[in-house]
């Protein structure tokens, strides 16, 4: 295994790595809306969220030498469900043209209670 840390994410705010490297496999933990800069939520709206997570995502990506088209899973946790339409096609553009595997569950709270966080599964090759 090896660890990735990416220097353009926002610090980890507990006891895990950005990422995993096993084999072909890049685990990334989950991301929410921090912003690197400051370690503070950006806005609450979901919207501002969803497009922080997915910069997020994508420094923790690219520190593996990845892409989001790497991505084969995903897994996307709301707050609150009602949030689903509003940031689904933020998350739609930013995978197209490919459209991982996705799971989409509604949680009773977040870390620094975040609106949405998600986590992928990226392989190499």
């Amino acid at each position: 295994m090896k660890i990735i840390s990416a220097p353009r994410a926002p610090a980890a705010i507990g006891p895990y790595s950005h990422a995993i490297e096993a084999g072909p496999f890049v685990f990334c933990s989950g991301q929410i809306a921090l912003d690197p800069a400051t370690g503070r939520l950006v806005a609450d709206d979901i919207e501002a969220q969803t497009r922080q997570v997915l910069a997020n995502l994508t420094a923790v990506l690219d520190a593996a030498g990845l892409q989001l088209a790497h991505v084969v899973k995903s897994t996307v946790f709301l707050q609150d469900m009602g949030d689903f339409g509003k940031m689904n096609p933020l998350y739609e553009a930013a995978f197209a043209p490919h459209k991982p595997a996705r799971s989409t569950i509604q949680v009773a709270r977040l870390p620094a209670d975040a609106r949405l966080e998600i986590e992928v599964i990226a392989c190499r090759g």
